[in-house]
């Protein structure tokens, strides 16, 4: 091989071998310190909450905006039961639906609030103790918190102010974790939906797909004279499940 050949060679070499060891700097602390909170505690408090509050939503979305309904009916499909919250019922014949939960959005805001405190209790645990071993005073008020359902985001606001004391001080009056989702909308349709079942005894769904564009609606019946609406957000694959009982005829009718 040729002088210039082996000075090619080398150079190949040594530039795979720096490229290496600026990669094993950049990983090696995250691998060896998993715990640290290396962003900033608002970065932290998002990164923290936002699957969980993500999977919450999905689970309560499938069960009609509880996440453990206590009166239901069962719907199956593809293979899984599904338990769907009565959200307008009457167990009599040829009468229209009551409204069960007439203040939905709040109820299902409620639900989430509730279905996601644990975490939110290990989340700022955790954000306290990180700080206090890098050397910090921290000083964290928990307070009360808010979940709001907003066109396309789940909102949510810690009011839990914290003082960070190293040196100088670092202030946050309050946290707020933006989860994206297409909820809102999927609930305001339901509502109008059940509107109908209450008023006249059903609700034709082919008017809200004309309507918008992003929806696609399903009505399943059942023996009984329940009806399982399945709202389907066809951008974000997101779903909302409701039974409804309306104006039912006896069987054989």
């Amino acid at each position: 091989m040729s002088k210039r050949g082996q000075i090619t060679i080398f150079i190949v070499v040594a530039v795979i071998i720096v490229a290496l060891a600026g990669i094993i700097y950049l990983v090696y602390p995250k691998i060896t310190h998993p715990n640290v909170v290396s962003t900033t505690p608002t970065e932290y408090i998002q990164d923290c909450m936002e699957n969980e509050i993500k999977e919450v939503a999905e689970e309560i979305s499938m069960h009609g905006g509880d996440l453990e309904p206590e009166f239901y009916a069962e719907y199956f499909e593809d293979g899984k039961k599904y338990t769907v919250e009565y959200l307008c019922y009457t167990k009599e014949y040829y009468k229209q639906c009551v409204m069960q939960q007439p203040l939905l959005k709040s109820h299902i805001e409620s639900e989430i609030k509730e279905a996601i405190k644990n975490k939110a209790t290990k989340c700022f645990n955790n954000l306290e103790e990180s700080y206090k071993k890098k050397g910090y005073e921290v000083s964290l008020t928990r307070n009360d918190y808010s979940v709001e359902l907003l066109p396309n985001k789940i909102f949510v606001v810690f009011d839990y102010p914290l003082t960070l004391t190293k040196g100088g001080s670092d202030k946050y009056t309050k946290f707020e974790v933006d989860v994206k989702s297409n909820l809102y909308r999927l609930v305001t349709i339901a509502h109008k939906i059940l509107k109908w079942e209450a008023q006249y005894g059903d609700s034709d769904i082919s008017m809200y797909m004309d309507t918008n564009y992003w929806l696609k609606a399903e009505k399943k019946k059942k023996t009984d004279g329940t009806k399982i609406y399945i709202l389907t957000d066809k951008e974000s694959n997101e779903r909302f499940m409701f039974a409804s009982r309306s104006v039912a005829w006896p069987p054989g009718y």
